[in-house]
């Protein structure tokens, strides 16, 4: 696949310069006629019977073993989620932490990673975004790390495998702003949150977590998948593996988009997103203050030369999306494998002019 036919997959590309799948991605026009297709045939053909069901599962199933591929791990140690806020509610509640307990993050998180830490009733030790900082919070309480694999704010990337020691505690990555968008190396991670709707391009509500050993996390959310058989009372025998830990249903259409999505993605996908960030990063550090550090992932994150909020409305007026880090005096610009060029050159343009 040529960039030229990978790109033509967008239609919004056809009309602005997109950065922004930091929020979430652009569409590729095959996930939206999938779901389409998919709420068609329902609309015809009715939401029952025993093919229909089949057919959800079998759709459940193809989409576990793509976002493993993404993974790099095989689809028994994954778990259908809606978002990456799902599955860090899944691991926070699930290892039954207390007050008595202690759970070390950074101060550069986003809430669906440190919302449900502090919601889990543990105390959260907040360090710099650094792993010496990290390591150096640990205590004989700390229960957990939970990090970004990638920051949301400055596009840093963390070493998992550093962060994760010998007769340490678990690590739970937020994948966010890496799965989809950079190599991912599970080494280290217990835990690993997907967020569908970013990088991978599918539609909304759609999500996984890795668990790296199922039999030692408790199932404190079960969804309706998560038993293979259960008592009138709701005790149950959970299913195999991660499977136990799908948040509950995902309709038909959902389902279709995603899979398609999967699909979209040329061979070369990390070598062009990150090719595309270090031309953005060259062209705007001229300009702005960048602060992402160079290589570490898919963002562009710079200080900007006027008000971010401003900024980003008047870049947006030229057709150039990119999004402000609320706070923080940071714009940030997202990269993929479909950014062109030209692109990056209307968002050097705006800042210059």
């Amino acid at each position: 696949m040529t960039f030229e036919e990978a790109r033509a997959q967008f239609p919004v590309l056809e009309r602005c310069a997109y950065l922004n799948a930091g929020s979430n991605g652009p569409l590729p026009r095959t996930a939206v006629d999938a779901a389409r297709a998919r709420l068609e045939r329902d609309l015809a053909e009715g939401r029952s019977g025993p093919a229909w069901v089949e057919e959800i599962g079998a759709m459940r199933e193809r989409i576990r073993a793509g976002i493993a591929a993404v993974l790099g791990t095989t689809a028994d140690f994954v778990a259908l989620t809606d978002s990456t806020t799902r599955g860090c509610q899944i691991v926070a509640t699930g290892l039954g932490l207390s007050a008595d307990d202690e759970i070390v993050t950074t101060d550069q998180e986003h809430f669906g990673l440190i919302g449900p830490l502090h919601a889990s009733g543990a105390r959260v030790i907040v360090a710099e975004a650094n792993e010496e900082a990290l390591l150096a919070a640990v205590t004989p309480r700390t229960r957990l790390i939970a990090v970004s694999h990638v920051l949301w704010t400055t596009g840093r990337r963390l070493d998992l495998a550093r962060l994760r020691q010998q007769d340490g505690p678990p690590l739970l990555v937020d994948g966010a702003q890496s799965a989809g968008a950079i190599p991912v190396e599970l080494a280290g991670a217990d835990y690993y949150t997907v967020s569908a709707q970013k990088w991978l391009c599918s539609v909304d509500q759609s999500g996984a977590l890795f668990v790296r050993d199922p039999e030692r996390l408790t199932v404190a959310l079960p969804g309706m998948y998560a038993q293979q058989s259960h008592e009138p009372d709701g005790s149950f025998v959970p299913k195999d593996g991660a499977r136990r830990f799908d948040s509950g249903w995902m309709g038909g259409p959902l389902l279709a988009g995603l899979e398609a999505a999967l699909g979209v993605h040329p061979q070369w996908r990390y070598d062009g997103a990150a090719a595309a960030a270090a031309r953005c990063r060259a062209l705007l550090e001229p300009l702005v203050e960048v602060v992402t550090p160079a290589g570490h992932s898919t963002l562009v994150a710079f200080h900007p030369p006027e008000n971010p909020t401003e900024l980003v409305g008047r870049l947006a007026e030229r057709g150039v999306v990119v999004r402000e880090i609320p706070g923080r005096n940071l714009v940030r610009a997202s990269c993929g494998w479909w950014t062109s060029d030209d692109d990056l050159q209307r968002l050097a343009d705006g800042l210059a002019g």
